[in-house]
């Protein structure tokens, strides 16, 4: 695969690319500038061949694919009746929330976290209840002391976990969840995973799927998605993975009480070809992510050594802290897209995100320093 090739994502609807005719390099919202896999373009050209797209029905093999992978790559075996598809991690959190939590109910984040995370919070009739990332070093780590206290007020029923973490880039290690699980356990509070970006870890870094520790079923809920890795979320295709029947209950009724209990004739077919055909285009993209990774640092640490970039251990969108500039998230995002250059102010994922941007470096190579040039232009 060609990941330098430069693609015209114009006219083709791209929610990422809507300044159509602008000069402006996109580094912003969580999707790649590559294409997938091509064995998943070669299912979907199949199945659009076919001619007809009505309601679908997922298939036997998309649980049998789903479970192969996580065994064979992560050591975590998916039990097909533990699994309950959707149409989006996003509309699979906000569906669980309110299956598990009453309305006034605390939800704890450990922020600065994914923005969506908030509204998902808020349009559920629950707070947002925040346990603030330690800082160490330009990189993030957990404060579990402040964890367990938010943990044992009462009517924080649920902890949402982002593993790996957006936008710090930490790839949670197994001590780590070992240690959530433990005051999840200790306190009753479930733990709701957002894995989404598990596939793309850097080299020598292990995803740990958060239902590898040890902690109670009845207390943990995965949400994942080969969205990310592939580059497929257009096709809207989710899993929630919920080992406890009683809870996995709850959350199929408020699927379908939500209406997002259908998936598109494309998202199965495509989650299978991924999962079965795109082991070996995976790899090659996580080497060319890390390197890109390295480019960017190298690019700041000569040109705009007082901005650090923190160090990440997964994912593709660079947490860079800009608070020396004394400028506001939102106006700095606002003076490089005026500059041609699109980023995403770090006040979007929180109060601690204040005077930091988050850059997306899944982009061809070229395009990627051509976007640094502009950004320290401006900076």
């Amino acid at each position: 695969m060609n990941f330098d090739q430069l693609i015209d994502r114009s006219s083709t609807f791209s929610y990422k690319w809507a300044d159509e005719g602008a000069d402006v390099i996109q580094m912003w919202v969580a999707d790649m500038d590559f294409q997938t896999c091509p064995a998943v373009v070669e299912a979907l050209q199949r199945r659009v061949a076919h001619g007809v797209f009505g309601y679908t029905r997922v298939p036997d093999d998309y649980y049998v694919a789903l479970d192969e992978w996580f065994t064979r790559r992560h050591g975590w075996s998916i039990a097909a009746d533990s699994v309950i598809y959707t149409s989006g991690v996003v509309p699979a959190i906000s569906a669980i929330i309110q299956a598990l939590c009453h309305r006034g109910d605390g939800v704890i984040v450990m922020t600065p976290v994914y923005n969506c995370f908030y509204s998902s919070i808020r349009n559920s009739g629950c707070m947002a209840v925040s346990v603030s990332l330690l800082t160490c070093d330009n990189a993030y780590a957990i404060d579990f002391d402040a964890l367990e206290r938010a943990c044992s007020v009462e009517r924080n029923r649920l902890l949402l976990l982002c593993n790996p973490h957006n936008p710090g880039g930490n790839v949670w290690s197994r001590s780590d969840l070992q240690r959530v699980a433990d005051i999840a356990r200790a306190t009753g509070t479930i733990v709701v995973s957002d894995e989404i970006h598990c596939e793309l870890t850097f080299p020598g870094i292990d995803y740990v799927p958060m239902a590898t520790v040890d902690i109670p079923d009845e207390l943990l809920v995965v949400c994942c998605s080969p969205s990310k890795a592939f580059n497929i979320a257009g096709l809207q295709i989710a899993n929630i993975v919920a080992p406890d029947a009683r809870l996995r209950s709850r959350i199929d009724r408020s699927i379908n009480d939500n209406e997002v209990c259908d998936v598109n004739p494309f998202g199965p077919l495509a989650l299978i070809a991924a999962y079965r055909e795109g082991g070996e285009w995976l790899d090659s993209l996580r080497q060319y992510l890390y390197d890109n990774y390295l480019a960017l640092r190298q690019f700041f640490a000569e040109h705009l050594p007082q901005l650090p970039v923190y160090r990440m251990e997964g994912t593709y969108l660079a947490w860079v802290d800009c608070r020396c500039l004394g400028i506001a998230s939102e106006e700095l995002e606002e003076r490089l897209h005026k500059a041609g250059v699109h980023i995403n102010a770090g006040s979007m994922y929180g109060a601690e995100g204040e005077g930091y941007i988050r850059i997306n470096f899944a982009l061809p190579r070229a395009r990627m320093l051509e976007g640094l040039r502009r950004i320290k232009a401006t900076l």
